[in-house]
């Protein structure tokens, strides 16, 4: 699906896999946030409600472009073309909508236009079609962003230290084990974290994104997660009706398997973006928010890059300045990277390629040995 093609990104420009995998420094950054700030163009922080509302239409037309095509025609060819035809018709659209996932994340961030009401509004909208609990997900993935890199604080995928690692781990730690792992990890991943928290905070009891009264949310959230809540179970009960009437195997075909696309795309570009051999995380004795905000790397999705509207290839000014719409987020890429320098991080290896050699190479963290900094937690792979 050209997830390994790499395009954007000029030969000159990228790092080879050794020195991507070379540690960012963990040190205090010599620049300042401001600093990083006037070094992007001014303009790079305006929302343009038109040039957003473009990206959704497009995207929006995409999609019923592919539902037209697949439910019109796909049904006339020969049983050998026809599976061909609906494996097509999922990849593209499970990437399309994957494409409409983030513009409703923007809307989370308050970087689609510069009203709050019109990006929840439009949040809430893209976000329920995709069975995401918007509001819910937006406030536990705001404080991700808050404590992005601690190991203390920090909402989702939060590395586990070797003492907290699962008695059967080592029996994942070789190729078969790992290809389970990544296959439980891409398929079920995304709905586990919203239902039981998998890959999240530890909290003191049961937390869940569907709970307004769960830890994850403060007494000011608890009826947002409520209309969540409501919005998720009225497009369930839609599915459930439109089964009915066309059947389940239609509502799987034409929804479910490019849902299924959506997640597992969802859970590889986060999982991405935050785990790498190069990157540390902090407890709370080195940790402040400019060090872990650098804990996160660009990568390279070849032209998924811009059907997922560059999510992949500048989290790391996404981390910074996340309300920098998509559509002027490589330029504030490109203009901080020399204030950045070491501290910014990207890594160009091919995605499949680079989901199995972290998910071999990243199984717990700890610091040096020896180090007198033990606040500052490298991934391990020896069990």
């Amino acid at each position: 699906m050209g997830a390994g093609v790499r395009m954007s990104v000029p030969p000159s420009a990228r790092k080879s896999e050794s020195d991507s995998l070379k540690r960012v420094p963990c040190s205090k950054p010599p620049f300042t946030l401001s600093q990083v700030k006037k070094a992007i163009p001014p303009h790079c922080f305006q929302r343009s409600l038109l040039r957003s509302f473009s990206y959704f239409v497009y995207d929006v037309i995409l999609a019923s472009l592919f539902y037209y095509v697949a439910t019109n025609y796909i049904h006339q060819f020969p049983r050998p073309l026809s599976y061909v035809a609906w494996t097509i018709y999922w990849a593209m659209q499970g990437s399309v909508l994957t494409g409409v996932w983030v513009i409703a994340h923007e809307c989370g961030h308050h970087a689609f236009s510069d009203y709050q009401w019109l990006d929840d509004t439009v949040g809430l909208v893209l976000h329920f079609s995709l069975l995401v609990p918007y509001f819910s997900w937006k406030y536990s993935h705001s404080r991700h962003h808050s404590n992005t890199g601690s190991l203390d604080r920090d909402e989702v995928f939060v590395p586990k230290q070797k003492t907290a690692l699962r008695s059967w781990a080592k029996y994942l730690n070789n190729p078969p084990g790992r290809f389970l792992s990544i296959t439980i990890q891409l398929t079920l991943g995304w709905p586990l974290y919203l239902a039981f928290n998998a890959a999240g905070r530890p909290y003191e009891r049961f937390a869940c994104h569907y709970d307004p009264y769960g830890p994850i949310f403060n007494d000011r959230e608890r009826l947002q997660v409520f209309v969540s809540d409501a919005g998720v179970l009225a497009v369930t009960y839609g599915l459930y009706r439109l089964a009915l009437a066309k059947g389940l195997a239609w509502v799987v075909s034409v929804y479910g398997v490019p849902l299924l696309v959506v997640n597992a795309f969802l859970v590889t570009i986060t999982y991405l973006q935050h785990t790498h051999p190069s990157l540390p995380h902090y407890d709370s004795s080195e940790w402040d928010w400019l060090r872990g905000a650098l804990t996160t790397v660009d990568r390279d999705y070849g032209i998924l890059n811009k059907v997922f509207h560059n999510i992949t290839d500048t989290h790391v000014a996404h981390h910074l300045f996340s309300t920098i719409p998509h559509y002027h987020a490589m330029e504030a890429t490109n203009a901080m990277k020399p204030i950045l320098g070491e501290y910014y991080q990207f890594d160009g290896t091919p995605v499949y390629k680079a989901i199995f050699r972290e998910a071999k190479e990243c199984i717990y963290v700890e610091p040096d040995e020896g180090d007198q900094d033990k606040g500052v937690f490298w991934f391990r792979n020896k069990i």
